[in-house]
């Protein structure tokens, strides 16, 4: 494996080293893949994460139930969007499976939601939320002692919140991600030569290195072109690409993006998430995103 390895680094490792790092951003402007040569790649599956869910079968691990609105829960929406999601890309991406994390209303562990991606040697990992507002504080009037005012502090539902979300994930995070790519990406090839995996050997430090600069990159794009798409096409308004520590991205080894499909909590959001018109809108615009990324990262030449 080492010198198949080194032999492929040492090929891509000009093009590679134009991959940046960012603390925080919003909006990024779209990485382009046409520096990065991905020879013979193949876009072939695509894991699906509907966030949240209802009763998990233990209280070990990380559970949430997710966010509410009026009448819905962000558990639900995400699952619906998720099934949507499913059926388009394995109808109208050629090739390509993909995989759900979650089919019930039955919560999964998070680290079990990145292990699903990594066991199925996912190329892209797509995780489906619903954003909501954490409630404001307000100091209210309450009453008079000795002729003055006295006041107490309340909280009170924000639902200001509108439009979409992308995340990736984040910076400080990154040794996570650095031993979700060493036992899953470097693993794998060391397997194929009948290797044992060091994670302390410099070549290895290396790969990893350069498949989480890779994965940044492409983590930034997918994002972006989600992001587009639900701003020119559907018209929506976009809250930005930021990146947050958030541990199923960090684990999964592979370029992911979280999309918070809107603000469950706002009345207009919340209805839009609901109707068969804003989840097939939703569908649709991650579906022409994947097709652009396809596209791009199954490139075999160099521009």
């Amino acid at each position: 494996m080492k010198n198949k390895a080194l032999k492929r680094l040492i090929c891509g490792l000009a093009a590679l080293l134009l991959c940046f790092s960012l603390s925080s951003f919003k909006l990024v402007p779209t990485v382009k893949q046409d520096t990065l040569v991905n020879k013979g790649f193949k876009l072939k599956t695509i894991i699906i994460d509907p966030g949240h869910g209802g009763e998990h079968p233990d209280a070990k691990g990380h559970y949430s139930h997710g966010a509410s609105g009026d009448y819905s829960h962000e558990r639900d929406v995400t699952l619906a969007i998720g099934f949507k999601l499913q059926a388009a890309i394995e109808k109208e991406v050629t090739a390509v499976k993909a995989i759900m994390t979650r089919t019930t209303d039955e919560d999964v562990d998070w680290q079990k939601r990145a292990d699903i991606a990594n066991q199925n040697k996912g190329d892209l990992f797509i995780s489906i939320h619903c954003n909501a507002m954490p409630d404001k504080k307000v100091r209210e009037k309450v009453g008079t002692k000795n002729h003055k005012a006295v006041y107490k502090t309340v909280s009170i539902p924000d639902h200001t919140g509108r439009g979409v979300l992308m995340l990736v994930y984040g910076l400080p995070r990154s040794k996570e991600e650095d031993n979700a790519i060493k036992h899953t990406q470097i693993a794998a090839e060391e397997e194929e030569t009948d290797s044992t995996l060091d994670p302390n050997d410099p070549v290895t430090v290396i790969l990893t290195n350069e498949y989480k600069k890779k994965f940044r990159k492409q983590s930034i794009n997918i994002a972006n072109l989600i992001n587009n798409e639900f701003v020119e096409v559907d018209g929506r308004h976009s809250n930005g690409v930021i990146e947050q520590g958030v541990l199923v991205l960090c684990h999964s080894a592979m370029p992911s993006v979280l999309v918070e499909t809107g603000f469950i909590d706002n009345p207009d959001d919340e209805a839009y998430l609901n109707s068969e018109t804003g989840q097939n809108e939703i569908v649709a615009s991650i579906v022409r995103a994947i097709k652009k990324y396809r596209d791009e990262v199954e490139q075999v030449v160099e521009q």
